[in-house]
């Protein structure tokens, strides 16, 4: 299939070789999938599994195998996370993916074209969701994989990722470079690397947008809200909904609001700061580890999203993560990772500066699922009750 790419910010278009390139524009942004959603609806999706189902908005077909499994994740009406004044919240559970998060969607599509173009090998920079679906989608299409990590990943989080046979190198040095070099030797070596902000990727993460403004049809949800590292997920959402409302599938994009970790964040500081461009920062330690991103690569594209649909950037504090991931848990019965919680940390705040008012419908992306984050100390308060005091314990429950 002949693709062409195009750069969101000046306009301009390219040819799009086998997935192996560097794909970024002359003036420095993110290139993307051209995509034509003119007479696009919802009567013409298909009936297809999970991200398929959007066939007519995607530049592949399944490949089948776990691809299928990718997607079609519940979004759930969550009364018992509302918030006081009024605002009504829906959780899209992406822990429901094959490897757990949203990163299975980027990676059918990216494993997907791989095969068409005959693409030997792919890879990514990862050390963690990125890193495990990757190589799950790889292992189910019969295709190589090569994973770069740093050196001083945890062990039980490198044992998640190799139980699907991708080769793995450590990486020593600043793995902050690893980005720039393993596009520059993917070209060389033939590896596509599906990175954060691949264009492929990105057009698979879209759909997360897809299902949930078909939830809602003929109606949009007032806004939405997802963590942001690097600004490939938020490309995504925001790709969609600029694609739906040219169709006229929607009459209102969602406001979009994405969520940072205040130890580290470039792109709710740039919002802020009403800048133009994402400048990295020194990053600082963080619970939400996975999306301590201190140079984003598209991070300029969710800071225009953000503001081209009357969203904002916002950054939350380690501690209103931690109390909004057992908030999830002990409210609704869901158990995300870390970086997931910040969603509902932001709804928080925005609801309390009065950015989310009350009747609206706002969707919390859960990106990922927390079932795969160590929770130390978590039972540490457990208590032991002998079998002949069952009775009388609970008696006092």
């Amino acid at each position: 299939m002949a693709l062409e790419l195009t750069c969101c910010d000046c306009g301009r278009t390219a040819p799009a070789a086998p997935p192996v390139a560097d794909y970024r524009c002359e003036c420095g942004e993110h290139l993307w999938v051209r995509t034509d959603p003119r007479g696009f609806d919802w009567n013409s999706t298909v009936d297809a599994p999970g991200v398929w189902r959007y066939g007519a908005l995607l530049p592949a077909a399944s490949p089948g195998g776990v691809a299928d499994a990718a997607g079609g994740t519940p979004l759930v009406r969550t009364p018992s996370l509302d918030d006081p004044g009024g605002v009504r919240v829906h959780v899209k559970d992406e822990g429901e993916n094959p490897t757990g998060s949203f990163k299975d969607r980027g990676s059918a599509l990216g494993v997907a074209l791989a095969l068409e173009t005959g693409v030997e090998t792919v890879g990514t920079v990862s050390h963690g969701n990125m890193a495990m679906s990757t190589a799950a989608h790889a292992a189910s299409a019969g295709l190589d994989c090569v994973v770069l990590v740093p050196d001083d990943i945890p062990a039980e989080r490198l044992g998640i990722i190799a139980q699907y046979g991708p080769t793995v190198l450590r990486v020593e040095g600043d793995y902050g470079r690893l980005y720039e070099e393993s596009l520059r030797l993917g070209e060389e070596r033939g590896v596509a690397f599906l990175n954060s902000d691949a264009p492929l990727r990105v057009e698979g993460q879209k759909t997360t947008m897809l299902e949930i403004c078909e939830a809602f049809a003929p109606e949009a949800p007032d806004a939405v809200i997802v963590p942001v590292s690097s600004g490939g997920h938020a490309s995504g959402v925001w790709k969609a909904a600029r694609e739906l409302a040219a169709a006229g599938a929607i009459d209102r994009a969602p406001r979009l609001y994405f969520a940072q970790a205040a130890a580290c964040a470039p792109i709710a500081e740039a919002f802020e700061a009403g800048a133009n461009e994402v400048k990295p920062v020194d990053a600082g330690e963080t619970v939400a580890y996975s999306i301590a991103n201190a140079d984003p690569p598209s991070g300029r594209r969710a800071l225009v999203a953000a503001r081209e649909t009357g969203g904002a950037v916002v950054a939350v504090t380690d501690g209103e993560i931690l109390d909004a991931r057992d908030e999830f848990a002990r409210a609704a019965g869901f158990c995300v990772e870390t970086s997931s919680a910040t969603a509902l940390a932001a709804a928080r705040k925005l609801a309390s500066e009065g950015e989310l008012g009350a009747d609206e419908d706002v969707v919390l992306v859960a990106t990922g699922s927390g079932f795969k984050e160590a929770r130390t100390g978590a039972g540490d308060e457990t208590e032991t009750v002998a079998l002949s005091d069952l009775d009388e314990r609970l008696a006092k429950r």
